[in-house]
This record gives structure tokens, sequence and C-alpha cells, in this order.
């Protein structure tokens, strides 16, 4: 026993010793020609006997001793490529990509000798220069650079990408509702589920392989996407063990550390961002109130069983944090070296907001067309104090064979926030009163992702197939919500409880749980075709979506004239001495407000099949042709409050579209293209907009009004771009691009006489005409000492038109009624949601050797139409935000696993402004928030 102990000891530390003795060259092999991976090439280490073949899916790698080599690919019918200069270390991965082109008509063998300097920037650069259709992206390369902790800081430096509340991308200056974001190639709702794009801050950059903006459409992607397609794809399995731990702080000189912030005390758990119970509904939906007049003591103790905290307190509030850890880890076994991986991913993230003189208003043209200034309606001004724990957990396991890979990814996503605000509010229509208004909010929304998915190729690659499965669960729960308002009374400096002028104190409970099933299959046939290789690609999706919404509401009724004993502390409202008892006959009580239209129940059904042919027609000229169906159904369930209108799995929507695709590109040389592309796509309506509800926003005051007419978006869209690819991750491009808009949906004031009553609605065709330009280039043409200095420059101009409704009182007769004198109008504005231009520039400098890295990055975009107005209520327009941002990296260590990084943020310290405007007007304050000038400290490790 002893001695069969002995030996397996003694093999086991021979293979650890052996494996600590050798290094690995891995990586993957493209074919150029065919635009996709090369399976089963020939890897070799000249001069030796050691060699490999790629797998199915081109990757491929080789155990080696320490060393330097030259490493040769070859395969029949291709050049062969040799690679000098491959350094191998011992116990480290060298990462050695390569592409192959065909040798066809050559009559002798080809010898291509290179070296390995290429980096991840690169081969994404590389990767964009050979897709099939318009892409830019970021590597995890540049989210170094830029300093980027989460996407949303670092998509925005993508040509023609913009963020919207530091969280949504919007792309060529389009809305939301024309941008998707899709997670690993499929559709996942983000933490506001009635929004088309996922929630950039949610991800941070140390789980991400690379963000990919698709702009032009080929058959096999979703059609409802417009300005963009956001592909978030996640680290693979890496091909050796992999660990990393990181460590965060932000301060913000505006907002931290600041003994006037507001806050109020919740649950024992909102700082892993759920609630423990705290601020569950105390009551049931069907719950019988009794009124004050049935003498019944139950009032009494319903109505003590609501938290009686109604108003934030002040007190200092810490910096920002966040910390995370990855890991990951790849082993071979079997005889065919099959691979099993996985990848784990945890962060944590708690930051604190604080905003002074918070501002949201309402403002009107005077009724008097030969009056131009406007009037104030409503001037809300105070402070908001917000709370935010995130937590993200991401898991993967990977297993490859020779001709198969089964992936297994789970992710979690898990957010709180608490908000806290104190307002002074003056209402300046019919009668002028001051109101002070305490709001308290808690917002718990969290993400539950699986993806299964699977590829699979025959003995030579000729066919393969992929298929993934994605069910995501996604849940938003609003927990007791509280409003109180206090009417001022300046001459006798008393305030009270008045519900006709100033509602009454309000509690509400919003639900919302959102199932999204999603599955799809991909076919890809490799063939010949004139001659040339070409690519036939087939397949089918099918998603289905189900959401349940419910509001639940309750007032704070006040029997007799008690009110003016709280002196205006909203704590005072529900304090046990001022509950209404049989016994005294006067108090506060709670009263049941349930309204049926805002609770609901919907479904869609998204059914779709494509095909598409990808060929070389000559040598430089590729084209792909596609045709894609889908079929798709929208039910709704719901009433409206008055009970006349109830529909039961109601058929909103019915389409059965076709949106066809082609695209061309033609290859002046091996570093340049020519790209012209078509594709049709549509802009669906949310469940929130194809809905009666009507959802308040505490906040800002203002309702929502959902549409049940609303009806889907086509937009025909036109590409054409130049792109020069040039050394070091080095590029020039310039694109140029039209949409024509059938039926657009924007987002306008409901009436000439409900200004804060927002609705969407179909509008007439619209068209946006845009050009792009973006250079990447080094100083290393002016002394090679500059060639670490680099400068990178995109910028869009976009021109909108859309045609104004000319319907009965619509948007078109409302504004010629009420033209001031001198003011030109032609019945054409821009498109709400389309910025005018965008611009993105920095300067860079990265020394590898010395591991210093520092940049300087500019952010802005053009005054942008945020909401349509009517009648007398103007045009609300997004002013631009100025964002200068720097960051400074320093790398040290034996193998550079170390990192610290310092960065700057908002360095002009510009505001975020929406302002009211009209003809011959001064602009109005509409919404403003100041965000100030973060300051952040990080570090990593890796190991």
């Amino acid at each position: 026993m002893k001695t069969h102990f002995s030996i397996v000891l003694f093999f086991s530390l021979f293979i650890s010793f052996a494996q600590a003795q050798t290094g690995k060259i891995s990586g993957s092999i493209f074919d150029v020609e065919a635009n996709d991976v090369m399976p089963f090439a020939n890897v070799a280490i000249k001069g030796t006997n050691t060699g490999t073949t790629s797998d199915f899916e081109g990757d491929y790698s080789l155990n080696v001793a320490p060393g330097t080599y030259t490493v040769v690919f070859s395969f029949v019918g291709y050049e062969t490529i040799e690679v000098t200069e491959v350094v191998v270390e011992e116990g480290e991965v060298t990462t050695l990509n390569v592409e192959m082109k065909s040798s066809a008509g050559m009559l002798d063998e080809v010898v291509i000798t290179t070296t390995t300097a290429r980096d991840t920037e690169a081969a994404l650069l590389n990767m964009q220069k050979n897709a099939i259709n318009l892409t830019d992206g970021l590597s995890s390369q540049s989210f170094d650079k830029i300093g980027a902790g989460d996407v949303s800081a670092a998509v925005k430096t993508i040509p023609g990408v913009s963020v919207q509340g530091g969280k949504y991308v919007y792309v060529r200056g389009l809305g939301d509702r024309y941008t998707k974001s899709i997670l690993n190639g499929m559709d996942v709702p983000g933490l506001d589920p009635d929004r088309n794009t996922l929630q950039m801050d949610i991800f941070p950059t140390n789980i991400l392989d690379n963000v990919i903006v698709v702009k032009s459409l080929t058959a096999d992607m979703s059609a409802d996407f417009t300005g963009g397609m956001v592909n978030i794809i996640t680290k693979d399995f890496p091909s050796r063990e992999e660990y990393s731990v990181s460590l965060g702080a932000d301060y913000n000189p505006s907002m931290h550390f600041n003994s006037d912030f507001l806050q109020y005390d919740g649950g024992n758990t909102d700082f892993l961002g759920f609630d423990d119970g705290t601020r569950d509904r105390p009551v049931s939906r069907f719950q019988r109130f009794p009124r004050p007049f049935d003498n019944d003591a139950a009032l009494t103790r319903i109505t003590e069983r609501f938290n009686p905290t109604l108003g934030g307190t002040r007190k200092s509030n810490l910096m920002d944090f966040s910390f995370g850890f990855t890991a990951g880890n790849q082993y071979e076994f079997g005889e065919k070296n099959n691979k099993l991986g996985y990848f784990a991913s945890l962060s944590y993230k708690n930051t604190s907001e604080f905003f002074e003189d918070f501002e949201n208003n309402s403002w009107l043209k005077p009724r008097e067309t030969s009056a131009f200034e406007l009037r104030p309606s409503r001037l809300l001004n105070g402070d908001v104090g917000k709370e935010n724990s995130l937590i993200s957990a991401l898991t993967g396991l990977a297993f490859k064979t020779e001709q198969s890979k089964y992936q297994l990814n789970l992710l979690h996503i898990q957010n709180g926030e608490s908000t806290a605000g104190n307002f002074e509010e003056e209402i300046l229509v019919s009668d002028a009163i001051t109101v002070f208004r305490d709001n308290l909010e808690y917002t718990q929304r969290s993400i539950t992702n699986a993806l299964l998915s699977g590829k699979h190729a025959n003995k030579d690659a000729s066919w393969t197939t992929e298929w993934k499965l994605s069910p995501t669960l996604s849940r938003v729960y609003d927990k007791d919500v509280r409003i109180t308002a206090f009417e001022f009374n300046p001459s006798n400096n008393t305030y009270s409880i008045r519900p006709s002028s100033s509602e009454s104190p309000t509690r509400i409970w919003r639900n919302l749980e959102e199932v999204n099933l999603a599955g799809k299959v991909d076919v890809t046939k490799r063939h010949q075709l004139f001659g040339r290789n070409a690519n036939l690609k087939f397949g089918g999706g099918y998603t289905y979506k189900q959401r349940d919404f419910s509001i639940d509401q309750y007032q704070i009724l006040i029997q007799g004239s008690i009110s003016q004993r709280f002196g205006g502390d909203p704590n005072q409202v529900l304090a046990p001495g001022n509950i209404w008892t049989p016994e005294t006959g006067r108090g506060s009580y709670i009263n049941g407000f349930y309204e049926p239209a805002n609770t609901y129940d919907a479904y869609n059904t998204n059914a779709s099949a494509y095909v598409s042919e990808e060929f070389n027609v000559t040598e430089k000229l590729k084209a792909i042709f596609g045709i894609r169906l889908e079929k798709f159904d929208l039910f709704y369930t719901g009433q409206n409050n008055l009970g006349d209108v109830i529909l039961d799995k109601e058929q909103l929507i019915d389409k059965t579209d076709f949106f066809p695709s082609a695209n061309l590109i033609y290859s002046l040389n091996d570093a340049s293209n020519l790209r012209l592309s078509y594709g049709r796509s549509t802009a669906r309506p949310s469940f929130k907009e194809a809905s009666i509800a009507q959802i308040y926003d505490p906040l800002t005051n203002r309702t929502f009004i959902g549409n049940i007419d609303l009806q889907p978006t086509y937009v025909d869209n036109l590409d054409a771009r130049y792109e020069l690819y040039g050394d070091d991750a080095q590029l020039f491009a310039i694109s140029g691009f039209y949409k024509k808009f059938t039926d657009p949906i924007e987002l306008s004031v409901f009436s000439d006489f409900s200004a804060d009553n927002f609705q969407p609605r179909n509008v007439n065709d619209a068209t946006v005409i845009g050009a792009e330009f973006e250079m990447r280039k080094n100083f290393g043409f002016i002394a090679e000492n500059l060639r670490n200095l680099s400068v990178n420059l995109n910028v869009s101009f976009i021109d909108s038109k859309v045609e104004m409704d000319r319907s009965a009182s619509g948007e078109f007769e409302s504004k010629q009624r009420n033209l001031r004198p001198g003011e030109e109008f032609d019945g054409t504005r821009q498109l709400q949601g389309q910025s005018p231009f965008l611009i993105n520039t920095g300067i860079d400098y990265t020394d590898q050797e010395t591991g210093w890295q520092a940049g300087i990055f500019y952010n802005t975009q053009g005054k942008t139409l945020e909401l349509v107005g009517i009648g007398t209520v103007p045009d609300v327009y997004t002013m631009p935000f100025h964002s200068l941002n720097f960051n400074l990296n320093k790398s040290f260590g034996e193998n550079r696993n170390s990192t610290i990084s310092l960065k700057v943020s908002n360095m002009l310290g510009d505001d975020i402004e929406s302002r009211f405007q009209s003809f011959g007007a001064e602009d109005q304050i509409f919404s403003l928030r100041k965000p100030g000038t973060p300051i952040s400290l990080s570090y990593s490790y890796k190991f």
C-alpha cells in the first residue's frame, strides 16, 4: 500500500514539476477570405517535431519549454505564415492570433514572415475590418486606457455613441427606442425593463472581453434596432489559471462628507441591494378601510401598521467604494485534449449622490400671442439624496471537444436605491400657493439570467450549428414611496395639509415582474460559389416576454383641523398622538386609493426566421444578402379607472414583416475597405407605452399616460463607409447614413391643459441624414519617441426632420395657433431624442515598458429635443453636457500584474440641464442636476 502511494505521489510531483517548467502558446486562426475562423489548420514550432492543429473554432494551444520560437501556420491552398520572436516564459501563456489568406492562382508556395507585435485593441480593429457589417468597438485594453470601471464610462468613446443619465447608450444620437443592447448575442431586459437598452453602469469592465456596436443590419440579427446594436461580450474561460481583485473609492467634493446629506433609515439589508421586509405593504390589497364616521377602532390599528417616517434626516455621508473579484481556469483531459473551463466574477458598488438646488419646473407660453416671455406654472427647487448599492455576480462553465462546445453562463444583478427629497414648490396657476414637499422612495431591482449555448461542427467544419437558450427574470419593486406636502401660509407662517390644493400625503407600492424566454438557432454551410469561398446561413428564433404590473396606493386623510399643529414636520403626520382614534374623533388615518388602470398583465411573442448568403463576387468585392421574417404579437389585459374599457388578452399588435438587408464590401487593398449597406428595421412600443396605465413620478410630480393605439415604427436604413487601417491600432474612417422613419413614436405633452402629463404617440414620417468621422493616430510619424502618444477623434453630424401631426388639435394646429409675431413655421421640426452632433476625442500616452498610461478625454453632444410641446407648452431640450475626464494608470510588478488608477471626471464642472425654449423668449429650466467633479482611485491585482 505504501509503495502504491509513493508511486502516485512521485508521478503527481513529476507532472506538477513538468508543468511548472513549461509555458504555452495559444490563440486563434482567422480565414480572411471567408471572414471566419480557420478550422484544422496546422501549427508547428519551426525546427522541431512539436505541433498541433486548430479546432473547429480556429483555436489552438501548444505546450513548450521556455524560450524564443518561430511558429509556422499552414493549410492547403493558403499562404504559410511564419511568426518569429515568439517568447514563452515559464508558467505563462503567450497569445498569438494570426490571419491566413488563400494562395489560389499562385504557382509557388508563399511564406509570409511577421512578428508578434499585436494586442487586443489591434485584434478588435482587425475584427472590425473583416466584419460583414459596419461595426465599432472597444477592447479590454481600451477600458484600461480610458480608466473605465463600467461599460457606461467606456462606450461613449465609440464613434456616434453617447450615454444618457450615466447609464443608457444612444447610438448616432438616436434615442433609447432605436438602440438595442444585448448580452452575449441574446436579448436581456435591463434593470429598467421599459427601455430598449441595458443599464450600462451595472457591468464592471473586469468581466468583459469587448463591447461591439453594430450599425448596419444583417439577416441573422434582430430587426428591432435602428441607431445601433450594442453587444456586451463577457469573458470566455481563460487559457490558464487567472485571478484578479480590485478595490476602488470615489470622492466628490460637492456630494461626499456633506453634513446636509439627505437620507432616511430603511432596512438592515439595504447595503446588499434589497429590502429586508421593513418596507413591505402592511395591508392586503383587498383590505376594507373603515371611515371615521364608522367609529371603528380597526381604523386606528390599520393606520398604526404604516411606517410613521415620512421625512428624511440630515447627516454626513461617506465616499463611494467598490470591490471586485474574478477567477478563471482551463483544464485539459482525455486523449483528444478536451477542455473544461470556468470563469466567475463578483463585484460590489456602494454610492451616494447629493444634488443641492435640484430643479424641476413647468413653464408655459402666454395665451396672448403678442407676448413672448414664458410664464411659470410650477417651480420646484430643493435637495435630493440618493444611496445606491449594486451587486453583480457572473459565473460560466464551458466544455469543449474536438467538434463541439457547450457553455452555461449564470448572471444575477441586485440593485437597491434609496432616495430622500426635500423641496419648496410654487404652484402659480389659479391661486398661487407655496408648498413644502418631502419625498421618500426605495426601488429594488434585480435581474437573473441564464444562458445555455452550444456550437457544433462536422469533421471538416463545413457545417456549423450554434444554438442559444436564455431565460431571464426581471423584477422592479418601488416599496413604500411616501409623498407629504404642506401648504405654507406666509401671512401667519403656518403649515397645513389641504388636499384640494396641495394633495393628501400618499403611500405607493409598485410591483413589476417580467419573464423573458429567448432561443435561437443558427446554421452555417461553407461552400463554393463562383469558384470562391461562400457561407450560407439560415436559422430562426423565438422570444416570449410577459409582464405583471400593479400599483397599490393609499392616502393619509385628516379628520379635523389639526394639521397646523404638525408645524410642517412630515414625521408628525403619523406620530402616535396624531393618529385618529374613536375617543378623540380626529387625527390622521389611512384610506385605500386603488386605481384599476394601474394594474395590467401583458405579453408579447416574436417568432423569426432568416436566410442569408455571404459570397465574393470578385476577388475584391464581397456581398452579403439576406431576408428576415418576424411575426410579432402583443396582448394586453387591463381596464381603465371608470370600468367602461375592459381588455382581456386583447391583441394590440399583430404584425408579420419581412426585413431585407444587403451589405457590399469592396477591398481597395489589404488595409482599406469601401462599404455600402441597406437594411429595414423596426421599433416597437414597450409594455408601459402600449397600456392604459397612468404612472405618477413623485420626484418630478409628473404623470406618464399609456397609449394602447401605438403601432410599431418602421425604418429604412442606408449606410456608406470608407475605412483605412494602419499598424499599431491606427484607423481613419468616414461614414454617411440616411434613415427614413414611418410612424415614429415620440413622447409629447398630453394636452395643452395638462403640462405635467406625458404620452407616447405615433407621429408623421421622419428622415435622418448624418456623417461620421473617426481617426486613431499615434505621433510616431513626427518622431519615433512620440509613438507612445496617440490621439483619438470621432465626430458625428446629424440632421433630422419630422412632419408634425396635422390631425385636429394635433401638434401642427396647436403650434400654428400659438405662433408669435415674426416666428417662422413650416410644420417640421427635429426628431425627438435625436442629437444634431456628437464629439468624442482624447489624447493618450501609453508606455508598456514602464507601465505608465495617461489620457485626457472629452465628450459632448448637441442640443436634443427631449419632450415635444403642444399648444402653450413649449418644447423641452436637453442641453449639451461637456464632459472632460482625466485618467492616469501605473502598472508595476514583475509581470505588470498590479495597477493603480486615478481618474478625475467632469473636470469642467458642467451641469446636467434641460430647458424650455420658445421663439423670442428667454430659456427657462425644465430640470437641473449638478453632478460635481468626482475623483476616483482604484487598485487591481491579477495573479
